[in-house]
C-alpha cells in the first residue's frame, strides 16, 4: 500500500490569504500547505480521503488517473468543497463515483450539492453514489477493506479510517476508547496537530504527542497543521523520537 498525504494544512492553508508571518512568507516546500486530505493506492485500489477546495490540485500533484471512491470524514468546507471535481473521474470511468460516510454527513452533501442530486441533473453533473458508513463496521472498496473509526471534533462525531497497518484521524479532539483499542498495532498513524495553544475542536501539538504515544504507532505524522505551529525547520527536531510533522506530498509505502 502507498499513502500520500495531499494536504496537511487547516481549512484557511497555508500560507494564509493576506498573512505576512514568517510561516506564510517562507520559502520552504513544506510550510506551504493545502487543505488536509490523502491518496492511497493498494493492489490496483484508489481511493481519496475527504475532496476540500484543493482537491483538483492534489489529483493533479499525485498523478491520479483513476479513482474508485472518496471517503469523507465530515461536512466541514474544507473537506467537500472540492466534491464536483470528482467529474473527471466520472467521465473516464464511466461510473458514478462512491462516496462513503456518516449518514448525517450525506444528508449534508445531498442538500450542499443539490444539484448533484436532483431528479434530472444537468448533463455534465458530478455522479455521487453516497453509501452510508457506521463507526467500527468495516467495509470494502473492491479488495481493500477499511474500518471506520469513530473521533470527536468538539461535539460533531467525524470519520477517521484504518486501512491494514494505518490509521488515519484528522480534525479531532476526543478519542472514545473504542476507537483507542481499535487504532492499537498500527504502524502508522495519522494524527491532527494544530498548533500550540489549546483548541475546543483539534488537538494541539502537546495533546497530539501525548496521544501518540497512547495510541503506540510505531511512526505517527501530525497533519492538520495551522501556521501558528512555527516553521517546519524549527518544529520537526524538537519533536520526540517516532513523531514526525508532516507536509504536502510526503508519501510512504506499508
Amino acid at each position: 500500500m502507498k499513502f500520500t498525504l495531499t494536504g496537511t494544512g487547516t481549512s484557511q492553508g497555508v500560507p494564509v490569504i493576506g498573512c505576512q508571518c514568517n510561516v506564510c512568507k517562507s520559502s520552504d516546500p513544506r510550510d506551504h500547505r493545502l487543505r488536509t486530505a490523502a491518496f492511497v493506492e493498494a493492489n490496483g485500489v484508489h481511493v481519496a480521503i475527504d475532496a476540500g477546495p484543493d482537491f483538483r490540485q492534489q489529483m493533479l500533484n499525485v498523478g491520479a488517473t483513476s479513482l474508485d471512491a472518496v471517503l469523507i470524514t465530515h461536512e466541514h468546507n474544507d473537506h467537500i468543497a472540492g466534491l464536483d471535481d470528482i467529474r473527471p473521474f466520472n467521465f473516464r470511468q464511466r461510473r458514478e463515483m462512491k462516496l462513503y460516510t456518516l449518514s448525517r454527513v450525506a444528508k449534508d452533501i445531498e442538500h450542499r450539492f443539490s444539484y448533484v442530486f436532483s431528479k434530472n441533473p444537468y448533463p455534465g453533473a458530478p455522479r455521487i453514489d453516497i453509501e452510508r458508513l457506521v463507526p467500527y463496521d468495516a467495509f470494502q472498496v473492491k479488495d481493500l477493506s477499511i474500518l471506520p473509526l469513530s473521533v470527536y471534533h468538539g461535539e460533531l462525531e467525524v470519520l477517521g479510517f484504518r486501512i491494514n497497518d494505518l490509521t488515519y484521524i484528522t480534525d479531532a479532539k476526543h478519542i472514545p476508547d473504542e476507537t483507542k483499542e481499535k487504532v492499537r498495532g498500527s504502524k502508522v498513524l495519522i494524527l491532527n496537530a494544530l498548533h500550540h495553544r489549546p483548541h475546543y475542536s483539534h488537538f494541539n501539538l502537546e495533546e497530539a504527542i501525548e496521544m501518540a504515544k497512547v495510541l503506540g504507532a510505531d511512526l505517527t505524522y501530525l497533519t492538520h497543521v495551522s501556521h501558528d505551529m512555527g516553521l517546519y525547520e524549527e518544529i520537526a527536531p524538537k519533536l520526540p523520537s517516532g513523531i514526525q510533522l508532516a507536509y504536502d506530498g510526503l508519501s510512504f509505502k506499508l
